[in-house]
C-alpha cells in the first residue's frame, strides 16, 4: 500500500517514525482475521465494514485470553489495530474525498507517525479457552496486529456535550 511519492499537496515529516527509534515498547497481543487479502478490497473505514455486513474474529495469543474475563456476547469493544502497511511519514495528506490537503491528525487515515487504528465493535460470540472473539465488522487486512480492547461504556466514551442528530 505505501508509496515512494506523496499525492500532490501532501507533506511528509521531518522524521520517518518507521526508523526512528522506539520511545516505548508496544506488543500485539493477537491478529484480526478478516477476508481481506489487499488493500484495494478492503473496506476504507468501519462504516464502509459495517455495510459490507461481513464478520470478521479476534484471536488473541494464549498469554492474553484470560483476559477476555467480564465480556461477553453482545458488549461493545473499542478495538486498537496497528495498520502495519500504512505510511508512516506523512504530516499532511491529500484524500480523495476531501478538496484541500489536511493534517493527519484531522484524519482517521491509517497514515499516521503511529499506525494505530481503531474501531467500536459489537461481539457476535466470544470463545475465551480458544482466545476467539467473531465481532460485526472491521477495516484491516486479514493477520493485522491487535493492540488492545478495551470495554466501550457510553458514559466514558461519548462526549458530556454529544447530542445524537436528529431523526
Amino acid at each position: 500500500m505505501t508509496s515512494d511519492q506523496p499525492r500532490p499537496g501532501e507533506v511528509r515529516a521531518e522524521i520517518d517514525p518507521a526508523t526512528t527509534p522506539a520511545d516505548a515498547g508496544v506488543i500485539f497481543i493477537g491478529r484480526i482475521q478478516t477476508q481481506w487479502k489487499s488493500r484495494p478490497e478492503c473496506p476504507r473505514n468501519i462504516a464502509e465494514a459495517r455495510e459490507r455486513g461481513i464478520p470478521a474474529k479476534l484471536q488473541l495469543a494464549p498469554t492474553w485470553r484470560r483476559g477476555l474475563t467480564g465480556l461477553s456476547q453482545g458488549d461493545h469493544i473499542i478495538v486498537l489495530y496497528w495498520m502495519s502497511e500504512a505510511p508512516r511519514g506523512l504530516v499532511i495528506q491529500k484524500p480523495h474525498r476531501r478538496p484541500q490537503p489536511t493534517g493527519v491528525f484531522s484524519l482517521r487515515s491509517p497514515a499516521r507517525p503511529n499506525p494505530i487504528a481503531l474501531a467500536t465493535v459489537k461481539i457476535l460470540s466470544l470463545d475465551q479457552a480458544a482466545g476467539r472473539i467473531e465481532i460485526d465488522a472491521i477495516d484491516c487486512l486479514d493477520g493485522t496486529p491487535l493492540l488492545d480492547l478495551k470495554p466501550w461504556r457510553p458514559q466514558m466514551d461519548l462526549p458530556a456535550d454529544f447530542k445524537p442528530p436528529d431523526t
